[in-house]
C-alpha cells in the first residue's frame, strides 16, 4: 500500500510568527535565551523581570516588550497578563524560568526559607498558568512551559526544599495540562541538570566546573541556550500532540548506569 498522507512544512512548524509569549524570569540566562529564540521564530515577547534594566535590555534585544513585576503577587500577574494581552494582541504561549535554589540542610531549613523557596519556585506558576489560562481559554488556545529541575526528579541534598517545590512545579504541570487540553491549552516543563547560567558562573570556579564536566556523559555541563531549544520546540506547533510530559535537558546524566560496569 503505497503511503499518501501530506508531508508537513516541518521547518514552518517551528515558526511562531505573530504569536504573543509572555517569558517571566526574562532578563538573564535561560530567560534571555528563550527570548532570543522565541522571537527569532517570529513571536512577539513581553519580557518580563524583576530588574527594570534586566526587563529593558533584553526588549530592546529582542524587539520585545519590557515589564517589571513581582511575579509571586496575584495583583502583578493580573496587571502584566492584561497589559501583555492589549499590547500584543493576544497571549498564545507563556514561558516561566522564575526559580532559584536555597541552600540548607534537612535538619536546618526554618520555617521562613522554606516559605520563600515554595514562593520563588512554584507560586508564580500557579498564578501565571490560572491567571494566563483564562486568557488563552477565550482566545483558543496556547501553550505553556515552565522550567522544573532534575533536583525534583532525584534526591536534593542540601537543597530539599528546591528539590520539593520543583516536584510540585511538575505535578502542578500535569493537572494543569489535562484540565487545560479541551481548551487547546499544551502545558509541560523543562527539567535542566546543571547549567552554566551567568549566576552559576559567579559561584563556580574552575575545578567545580570541571567536577561538574566529569558526572556528564557528553563531557560537560549545559549552558543557557540547551533549555531554550527545549523551550522552543515545546513552544512551536511541530510539539503540537505533547502535553502534560518533562523533557529532561541534563547531557544524559539521568539516563546513565549508576554502578561501575563489568
Amino acid at each position: 500500500m503505497t503511503d499518501t498522507a501530506p508531508v508537513p512544512d516541518y521547518a514552518g512548524l517551528m515558526r511562531l510568527d505573530d504569536k504573543g509569549f509572555i517569558v517571566l524570569g526574562a532578563g538573564q540566562g535561560m530567560g534571555r535565551q528563550s527570548c532570543h529564540a522565541l522571537a527569532q521564530m517570529g513571536a512577539k515577547v513581553f519580557c518580563v523581570d524583576l530588574e527594570r534594566d534586566r526587563a529593558e535590555q533584553v526588549a530592546t534585544e529582542v524587539g520585545g516588550i519590557p515589564w517589571v513585576a513581582d511575579v509571586t503577587k496575584r495583583d502583578d500577574v493580573e496587571t502584566l497578563v492584561g497589559e501583555a494581552s492589549g499590547k500584543m494582541g493576544s497571549i498564545d504561549g507563556i514561558v516561566d524560568i522564575v526559580g532559584i535554589s536555597g541552600w540548607s540542610g534537612v535538619l536546618d531549613i526554618d520555617d521562613t526559607e522554606w516559605d520563600w523557596q515554595f514562593d520563588v519556585v512554584l507560586r508564580h506558576a500557579y498564578l501565571i498558568s490560572q491567571i494566563a489560562g483564562r486568557a488563552m481559554k477565550e482566545s483558543g488556545g496556547g501553550t505553556m512551559v515552565f522550567i522544573a529541575s532534575v533536583s525534583g526528579l532525584t534526591a536534593a541534598p542540601n537543597h530539599a526544599h528546591y528539590g520539593a517545590a520543583k516536584a510540585g512545579m511538575m505535578a502542578w504541570m500535569q493537572s494543569v495540562a489535562i484540565e487545560l487540553a479541551p481548551y487547546g491549552i499544551r502545558a509541560n516543563c523543562v527539567a535542566p541538570g546543571a547549567i552554566l547560567t551567568p549566576r552559576m558562573e559567579v559561584l563556580f570556579d574552575e575545578e567545580r566546573r570541571k567536577a561538574n564536566d566529569a558526572t556528564v556523559p557528553m563531557g560537560h555541563i549545559g549552558v543557557p541556550p540547551d533549555i531554550a531549544g527545549a523551550v522552543l520546540f515545546l513552544s512551536a506547533p511541530i510539539s503540537k500532540f505533547i502535553s502534560g510530559r518533562t523533557l529532561v535537558v541534563d547531557g544524559g546524566v539521568d539516563a546513565d548506569f549508576p554502578y561501575n560496569p563489568m
